[in-house]
């Protein structure tokens, strides 16, 4: 009886990964993305047997095919990824992509270990989606999907602050969440708004959301604003935080030349995230 060496054991089943079709080896990939949704491109790979290139190449071709959205050293199944409430899932779906590049952009601040808040808009979700491979995060949010992503990660401590739930129960605002916010200290908070301007500011249709997020930045040692183009010109109906209050702003390539100079004229330190995103 011949036995085989552990090694020669891992050869030939890399072998036998290697040798399967685009579409069998795809399959494979995405049934390991459902055991094991936080994996990243290099770890992936070598389960597969493949190059790192490969891999990236078809996660990219995944992603075309409307299986999977990229993120910062991996991807995330669509079906792993919506949110539970309906309401909030619209929001989710209108400028997805530009969000998400955002989302992706704005993850690369938050390290092992920080404390962080996210509001309950659905950029700051696509920012929570990019954040699933770190640990040890101290998470404050109002968003209720926000949370619960987050909270999967059972290293991870989620503050989901009370208050009256929205009417589209996708959030909490109140007195009582503005009081457990003043009494926190975060590292950093990513806020989105429904409106920007260089003159008001960044604003919020809804007071009580404008409310605590003002709460959020007086609590805060640095702002990170994430705000698609779309946004860029429009006001609503109060402001929350002022220019200079801004530590930096992530938006996307729709970005026109004429607002990129306004924000250098207003001194808010900005990134542009592109529709490419790395591994």
């Amino acid at each position: 009886m011949i036995t085989l060496s552990k090694s020669t054991k891992i050869n030939k089943i890399q072998q036998r990964q290697s040798d399967l079709t685009t579409y069998e080896r795809r399959q494979t990939l995405l049934e390991i993305l459902r055991k094991q949704p936080g994996l990243r491109v290099p770890e992936i790979a070598r389960t597969i047997g493949v190059s790192d290139g490969t891999v990236r190449n078809d996660l990219n071709a995944l992603e075309d095919d409307g299986y999977l959205t990229r993120v910062h050293g991996g991807a995330v199944l669509h079906n792993t990824m919506q949110p539970q409430n309906a309401a909030f899932g619209v929001r989710h779906q209108e400028h997805s992509k530009e969000k998400s590049c955002i989302g992706n952009g704005a993850a690369k601040l938050v390290l092992d270990g920080d404390s962080i808040l996210l509001d309950a808009s659905s950029t700051a979700y696509y920012l929570a989606l990019n954040l699933q491979d770190r640990n040890r995060l101290r998470v404050v949010t109002n968003g209720i999907e926000v949370a619960r992503l987050l909270a999967q990660n059972s290293s991870n401590t989620v503050i989901l602050i009370g208050g009256v739930v929205s009417q589209d129960g996708s959030s909490l605002t109140g007195l009582l969440s503005e009081q457990i916010i003043a009494d926190l200290h975060i590292q950093k908070a990513f806020v989105s708004c429904s409106g920007f301007s260089v003159e008001r500011g960044m604003t919020e249709v809804h007071l009580e959301e404008a409310q605590l997020k003002r709460k959020a930045i007086e609590s805060a040692q640095q702002v990170i604003a994430l705000v698609d183009s779309s946004k860029m010109g429009h006001e609503d109906l109060t402001p929350f935080a002022r220019p200079m209050q801004i530590t930096h702003m992530f938006t996307d390539s729709d970005i026109t030349d004429e607002w990129k100079a306004r924000l250098q004229w207003a001194n808010i330190p900005f990134s542009v995230c592109g529709e490419n995103i790395p591994a």
